[in-house]
């Protein structure tokens, strides 16, 4: 590629590459996700990230000055939000961020997180605007400084403000993709200087990370029982949580309910297998994750996923 794609995550695996994008992968034992990278202008890269993954452990270290913007389109992420608390970014969200706490591990508490970034090579990107440009009269450096980023992101929940922007950059035409990026990119970095702060944005909370560890231990501890009916009231005791709080806790952190975030987690593990075990009945699979009756396993999976486990395994390419 003639211009170095911004932010690029040591060790992914490179599994296409052409003049105008690049397509890295990653992978670990929960799972894997697809980061599609452009070079839109010298300095300016924007990236598709789509992770079907419950955790990312990430080795990037900024070595300049850098501006990322993110929008969550799909599924939900934790970052930090000081030196012992986390926070989550969901569906419609933006984050502004300078990448300077971009190392370590990065959860995924729905399983899954799609959205895209816009990231800057502050460096490159301020020649880029002044040489290039000069029409535009964008100034990365001012959207730091308006939105006072310091070592931690700012989070814009429903970011309405913005998502006609970003919902455009999901759909675009193969013919005129690179050209479109660019004049989209440069309305986003446009509005972001002009826009004003909204008075009554208020932060979500924020949750230290030792609330969260306990909510992980009922979450794995789920996880490797999902072919049994385990109460609420059970949880609270085993944990040592009391139960209200527990199911707040746990709707905060996972964005969903216990019961909802179990019967994902089901459907996630069934979809595995049908694909993966292909010859295994389907009907087996359902008891796998906990359903006695096949007929209740495909009602339960087609509200889920849309379609019966059957379709399902066939629209991938299976046998039945």
């Amino acid at each position: 590629m003639p211009n170095e794609p911004v932010a690029l995550q040591p060790g992914a695996l490179l599994l296409a590459q052409s003049a105008e994008c690049a397509v890295w992968q990653f992978r670990n034992e929960s799972g894997d996700g697809t980061m599609t990278v452009y070079s839109v202008f010298p300095g300016v890269a924007l990236n598709y990230n789509d992770f079907h993954m419950t955790y990312f452990d990430s080795g990037f270290v900024s070595e300049g000055e850098l501006l990322a913007v993110d929008h969550c389109r799909e599924g939900r992420m934790e970052y930090a939000a000081n030196e012992n608390a986390v926070a989550y970014m969901s569906a419609g969200d933006m984050k502004l961020d300078r990448r300077l706490r971009h190392t370590g591990r990065f959860v995924f508490p729905t399983g899954h997180y799609h959205g895209l970034t816009v990231g800057l090579d502050l460096a490159l990107a301020r020649k880029t605007f002044r040489n290039e440009l000069k029409d535009f009269q964008v100034e990365p450096d001012l959207i730091v400084e308006k939105f006072a980023l310091g070592d931690y992101p700012r989070v814009f929940h429903n970011a309405k403000m913005m998502e006609r922007i970003f919902a455009e950059m999901y759909q675009v035409p193969q013919t005129i993709r690179l050209p479109y990026f660019r004049t989209k990119v440069l309305e986003m970095l446009l509005y972001l200087q002009a826009m004003e702060i909204p008075a009554d944005e208020k932060a979500r909370p924020y949750f230290y990370c030792a609330q969260v560890e306990k909510v992980r231990a009922i979450q794995a501890f789920l996880a490797e029982h999902l072919t049994q009916d385990i109460s609420q009231e059970t949880l609270s005791r085993k944990f040592d949580f009391p139960l209200t709080s527990m199911k707040k806790r746990f709707q905060s952190v996972c964005g969903a309910s216990i019961g909802a975030w179990v019967n994902t987690c089901r459907m996630n593990r069934a979809a595995e297998m049908l694909i993966g075990e292909r010859d295994r009945d389907i009907a087996d699979i359902g008891c796998s994750v906990g359903y006695d009756s096949a007929s209740k396993f495909a009602a339960a999976f087609r509200k889920t996923m849309g379609m019966t486990p059957s379709e399902y395994r066939m629209e991938r390419g299976g046998k039945e």
